[in-house]
């Protein structure tokens, strides 16, 4: 049996609690409500708006595994969390957060193809072919993800059962272990390069071809069209990545000149992009601005 601790921040739990809950409650409502929409509204019937569907699904999932287990910790001091049941969040969380890293880089192309092959468009980004991109990200992140529960399962643990963070992360329990980790560590790197690293080229490579295009274009009209088109997913790609890269390299390099406190607060980041993605494809994209005026409309046009 272990124990989940947010160590220092045991005094101010309530105050932490109230915003995440919200936070929680937001990002069940926005992207249901847009993944609802997209599925009713037929115009939003495109590669663009499928890819966001997948991403808010895999937002909701990412943080319905950590956030109820959060809240259940500072409103009601459960901390105690069976080894097994650690494994099984430890394994959900990597493994949705890298298929949101790769739906990411599935947005990115869809840009890229969208802006540098208009023409292309529509007989390259077919349904049956978005369906296999979908799968094939998902299977890549569950895939990878499968050896971390049996490579910690495997450890001794001799050491305090207290794990200094909200949810079983995979690193806050090996360093738990009172035998070497080494292997843990390497396959981990291995996968953040296999996962994070790749996208991150691809969706660079992918932004850095989008602008060359974005800036011949002649007409300043066209430009500021491309570029909207692509805001709302560049932000997404940053309250996305930021936090990540912030916490996988702080549990790797600066374990201790960082305090936990810190980390358990960027690790509870991972909840904004499934809060503000929502929220920021609502306000930059106008099909779907459109499409919920549409729907409402329509609703009191029916009462």
């Amino acid at each position: 049996m272990l124990v989940i601790n947010s160590l220092r921040l045991e005094r101010v739990h309530v105050w932490i609690s109230l915003p995440l809950c919200t936070m929680y409650i937001i990002s069940l409502v926005g992207n249901l409500g847009l993944v609802y929409l997209i599925y009713y509204e037929e115009s939003l019937h495109r590669p663009m708006y499928f890819f966001l569907a997948m991403l808010s699904l895999i937002d909701l999932l990412t943080c319905t595994t950590t956030l109820p287990n959060a809240l259940c910790l500072f409103w009601f001091s459960l901390k105690e969390i069976n080894f097994n049941a650690c494994l099984a969040q430890m394994f959900f969380v990597h493994g949705f957060t890298g298929v949101e890293s790769g739906v990411l880089m599935l947005m990115a192309l869809d840009c890229y193809i969208a802006i540098c092959y208009p023409l292309r468009y529509a007989t390259t980004l077919t349904n049956p072919i978005i369906a296999k991109a979908g799968l094939a990200t998902f299977l890549r992140g569950v895939l990878l993800m499968i050896p971390f529960p049996f490579l910690v399962k495997r450890l001794p643990f001799c050491r305090s059962n207290i794990i200094s963070h909200t949810y079983c992360d995979h690193m806050s329990v090996v360093k738990l272990s009172c035998a070497s980790i080494k292997v843990n560590v390497i396959y981990g790197l291995m996968v953040a390069l296999l996962i994070g690293v790749f996208d991150i080229c691809c969706i660079s490579v992918s932004y850095s071809m989008i602008l060359q295009a974005v800036i011949s274009l002649s007409s300043s009209d066209a430009r500021q069209k491309a570029f909207s088109t692509c805001t709302a997913h560049i932000s997404a790609i940053i309250i996305t990545y930021v936090p990540a890269f912030f916490t996988f390299f702080t549990h790797r390099f600066g374990g201790h000149t960082i305090s936990s406190s810190l980390h358990i607060i960027v690790a509870k980041l991972y909840l904004l992009p499934p809060t503000l993605n929502p929220i920021v494809y609502g306000i930059k994209t106008k099909q779907i601005r459109d499409s919920v005026i549409k729907f409402f409309q329509g609703d009191k046009g029916e009462g």
